[in-house]
C-alpha cells in the first residue's frame, strides 16, 4: 500500500482535464491524495473523483481556494452556494464518490517501510484557509491588501471566495484552525505519526514565489507554523504554490505536490513527464536523510529534484 499525492490539477483547463483523464493506478491497494484546486465547480469535482476512484482504492481530498469559488459561470444548481455552503456541497460530492475529506474521521494507513516492516501513520486531511498573516511584521492587517496592491497583486479570491456565514475570511480561518487543532491533537494522542494534508502551506518559510512575492497574503496562516512538531507529523502535504518542492524541517518532510496551470508544467512534460510520473510518493516515501546531510529544499519543477545546501531556500 503506497500513498501518492498531487494538487492543483485545475481541470477547468482543457489541457489539464485531458491529462487528468490519463491517470492510472500504481498498485491495487494504493491511495491518492488530491490536495486541493481540482477545479471550481461540483462538476469538476465529480469528474475528478470518478477518475481517481477508478484507479486508486482510497482517495483523500482537501479543498483549495478554487473549489470554494462561486463563479458566475456555475450551473444554476450551485450558483447560489457561497462560502461554507459551497464547501459543504463539495464535501457531499466527495462522500458520494467515497472520497475522504476533512469532515471524515482520520484514517490509519498501514504500509511497508523500506526495511520491509509493517508500520502505520494516521492520514489527516484538514482545511485551514488563510488569514492574511503571511506579511511583514510592520504591515498591519488593515493595510495588508494595500501592501499587496503596491505591486499589483490582488487575488481572485477577493471577488469569488466568499466567507459566508462568517464576516471575514480571517474569522472563517480562525474557526477552521480551531477545529483542525482539536482533531489533530486527538489523533496525535494515539502515538502514531501523522500525515497532515492541507491545500495551503503550514509554514511561511516554505513559500518561494519570486514573481509574485506579496501573493503570500493568500497562502496560509502563522497559526499553523509549529503543527509539524506539535502533532508529531511524519509528512506534511500541501499545494497552492504551483512550485513542486520537498523540504526537511525538524526531521519532518514537507511536500508541495502541485501540477499547476498548463504553461507551468509544460517544461516537465517536455522532459517526458505526465500526470502519472508527477504523482509524489508520500508513503513510504524517501528515508530521512542522515544527520548533517539534510538539504533545506529540493526543487522538483521538472519532475526531478535538485538540492540547495542547508540554510538556503532561495
Amino acid at each position: 500500500m503506497r500513498l501518492w499525492a498531487i494538487a492543483d490539477t485545475h481541470i477547468s483547463f482543457k489541457a489539464n482535464r485531458d491529462e487528468f483523464a490519463k491517470l492510472k493506478g500504481k498498485g491495487p491497494n494504493d491511495g491518492l491524495i488530491l490536495a486541493g484546486d481540482v477545479g471550481e465547480t461540483l462538476e469538476h469535482l465529480s469528474e475528478s473523483f470518478e477518475i481517481a476512484k477508478k484507479h486508486f482504492k482510497t482517495v483523500f481530498w482537501v479543498p483549495g481556494n478554487h473549489e470554494l469559488y462561486s463563479p458566475s459561470t456555475a450551473a444554476a444548481s450551485e450558483a447560489h452556494l457561497k462560502g461554507e455552503a459551497k464547501y459543504m456541497a463539495c464535501v457531499m460530492m466527495a462522500q458520494k464518490h467515497g472520497v475522504l475529506t476533512p469532515e471524515d474521521d482520520f484514517m490509519t494507513w498501514v504500509y511497508e517501510d523500506s526495511e520491509g516492516f509493517q508500520v502505520a501513520a494516521v492520514i489527516c486531511p484538514i482545511f485551514t484557509l488563510y488569514d492574511y498573516s503571511f506579511r511583514p511584521s510592520d504591515v498591519p492587517r488593515e493595510n495588508a491588501l494595500e501592501w499587496a496592491m503596491e505591486e499589483g497583486i490582488r487575488a481572485t479570491d477577493e471577488v469569488l471566495l466568499h466567507p459566508d456565514p462568517y464576516a471575514t475570511r480571517d474569522e472563517w480561518c480562525a474557526r477552521l484552525v480551531s477545529q483542525s487543532e482539536t482533531k489533530l491533537e486527538r489523533a496525535a494522542e494515539g502515538g502514531l505519526p501523522l500525515v497532515i494534508i492541507n491545500h495551503w502551506p503550514l509554514r511561511e518559510d516554505t513559500i518561494f514565489i519570486p514573481k509574485v512575492p506579496r501573493f503570500s497574503l493568500w497562502c496560509g496562516t502563522k497559526k499553523t507554523a509549529d503543527w509539524h512538531t506539535k502533532y508529531h507529523a511524519k509528512v506534511v502535504v500541501t499545494g497552492h504554490l504551483h512550485v513542486r518542492r520537498t523540504d526537511w524541517i525538524d526531521g519532518v518532510r514537507f511536500e508541495e505536490v502541485s501540477l499547476g496551470y498548463p504553461k507551468q508544467w509544460q517544461e516537465a512534460k517536455a522532459e517526458g513527464h505526465d500526470i502519472n510520473s508527477l504523482l509524489r510518493e508520500i508513503l513510504p516515501g524517501p528515508p530521512l536523510p542522515k544527520p548533517g546531510n539534510v538539504p533545506t529544499t529540493t526543487w522538483r519543477r521538472l519532475g526531478r529534484g535538485w538540492s540547495l545546501s542547508h540554510g538556503s531556500t532561495g
